[in-house]
């Protein structure tokens, strides 16, 4: 049976869209005992990370470069999209010494 010009088109896009398609990943960052738990990650560009945050005081996962700012109250969990590559240091603004880095490629 011969397929036509139509069904071999249509088996080229779905193959095309299924191999472009990526899964983007939630990666579960730990704060507990004023630090961060792992402290270094990698990641790509669309996952989110997110904070749990274990202690009884509130906590911040703070951009280094200013591209975000997450503010974690105690027993709760906070959030963001990674959106760029490259590599974010992070801190916590109340707890300066909590530091923690994310690779992010494409």
């Amino acid at each position: 049976m011969s397929r036509g010009p139509l069904s071999r088109s249509l088996g080229a896009l779905l193959l095309v869209a299924v191999a472009g398609t990526a899964r983007a990943e939630t990666i579960h960052v730990k704060i507990d005992q004023i630090a961060y738990a792992p402290a270094q990650i990698s990641a790509h560009v669309g996952d989110t990370v997110e904070w749990d945050n274990n202690d009884i005081v509130v906590h911040t996962a703070t951009a280094r470069n200013g591209a975000w700012d997450v503010t974690i109250t105690p027993n709760s969990k906070g959030s963001i999209v990674l959106k760029s590559a490259g590599t974010v240091q992070y801190y916590c603004r109340y707890h300066p010494n909590m530091m923690g880095h994310i690779a992010v490629t494409e």
